[in-house]
């Protein structure tokens, strides 16, 4: 298994084709890849459309995979609303893809769903791409669980326009509208995932020990406001400031059991109160006696969390031939004041490895063993050889 990746900020969508493919080849030593990754600036329309077209004639015999982008990531760097397109390629022996064309939300049983889905392969791992302007991605990821309870889901949503027909979605030759679609791979290859959602607990951990639907009545047996108003007077001036303005919820997700495990929190926003009752709506369904932990996001802490997550990933001995980044487009130098802030961070922590990917309008990604769209989160995929 061979990765390489590559940017180009050539103005001219011919031209950022022939530079990238040419440095892909030189890393793959000639040989044409299996799957390109292939994220492209919305500053090359109407050209996009011909995009994997002008791939497939450069590195003959690949499966293009990709979608328009607000910023791009290629060749380990970032950039952000200039023109811009990334290419990362891996030559995979010993890896079958299938392709997934979503251009409705299907509905029924998982094994309606399998049909409706229809990839068949054994342990497959998915990347996934949606359009979020013209389908729910949320209740798509949420199909496929229930369709593929095992299979690794990772990817994001196109970021390339505004309004329903701007963005397009790249599968072999065609720019589709609308949609979603993904690349299913099995055989010789390994997904790791890291999905960094960039908050610091605050507190500690409570049960929910009251709650109807998305509401939390009680945590801990008291209201979820009276909680956070004593929280409040616990913490410093500066978290202080951030409570104001950046507090949002994390629940944990694997339900057969109620102790917390940091890092398999799904962050949350808080959606409303009651100054009446003091009950709490968070963005995720509840239940009784699940975690429910309080959290804070700035900077300093998103760092923090990326790099303690890529640093277990590390002690886990995880060593990635190629990775692919989905960042949310609130991060970048949006939140870090400078580009190149997660892949200068993802390269001193593991290494030279080629990695690709885009600025996304939400993340795909795994956390507490099941698949969730997130926001201001780098959802990480890590290939390797499975055997």
């Amino acid at each position: 298994m061979r990765w390489a990746s590559a940017l180009s900020q050539n103005a001219r969508l011919e031209d950022a084709v022939v530079e990238t493919a040419a440095t892909i080849r030189e890393a793959l030593s000639g040989t044409s890849p299996d799957l390109v990754a292939a994220f492209v600036s919305a500053h090359h329309r109407p050209a996009y459309v011909r995009l994997g077209e002008l791939i497939q004639r450069q590195l003959p015999g690949s499966l293009v995979l990709g979608c328009t982008a607000f910023g791009v990531i290629g060749d380990g760097h970032e950039v952000e609303g200039e023109p811009a397109l990334s290419l990362t390629a891996a030559s995979l022996p010993g890896v079958d893809l299938q392709t997934l064309r979503v251009e409705e939300l299907p509905s029924g049983t998982p094994e309606e769903l399998r049909q409706a889905f229809g990839i068949r392969a054994e342990r497959p791992h998915l990347l996934l791409l949606a359009d979020p302007l013209t389908l729910d991605a949320s209740e798509l990821v949420s199909a496929l669980d229930a369709a593929y309870p095992g299979m690794t889901k990772i990817g994001g949503l196109a970021s390339g326009g505004a309004s329903p027909g701007e963005n397009r979605l790249f599968l072999g030759d065609e720019a589709l509208w609308g949609g979603a679609v993904g690349v299913a791979l099995s055989g010789n290859l390994a997904v790791d995932t890291i999905v960094a959602q960039g908050c610091r607990p605050i507190g500690r951990p409570m049960l929910v020990t009251r709650c109807e639907g998305n509401i939390a009545h009680e945590l801990d047996g008291k209201p979820p406001l009276a909680v956070l108003r004593d929280l409040f007077e616990t913490l410093d001036e500066r978290d202080r400031d951030l409570f104001q303005s950046s507090l949002f919820a994390g629940v944990e997700m694997r339900e057969e059991r109620v102790e917390y495990h940091e890092g398999e929190l799904l962050v949350r926003n808080l959606v409303g109160a009651d100054s009446d009752t003091g009950a709490l709506a968070i963005g995720a369904p509840l239940h009784n006696m699940q975690v429910v932990q309080f959290l804070l996001r700035d900077a300093r802490t998103a760092e923090e969390d990326l790099a303690r997550l890529l640093d277990r990933s590390k002690q886990r001995g995880v060593s990635p031939r190629g990775a692919l980044l989905f960042s949310c487009v609130g991060r970048g130098a949006h939140l870090f004041g400078k580009p190149d802030h997660d892949s200068d961070l993802f390269r001193a922590k593991v290494g030279p490895v080629p990695l690709g990917g885009f600025f996304c309008n939400g993340e795909i990604g795994p956390v507490g063993g099941s698949t969730f769209l997130h926001g201001y989160t780098s959802a990480f995929a890590l290939f390797r050889e499975a055997r």
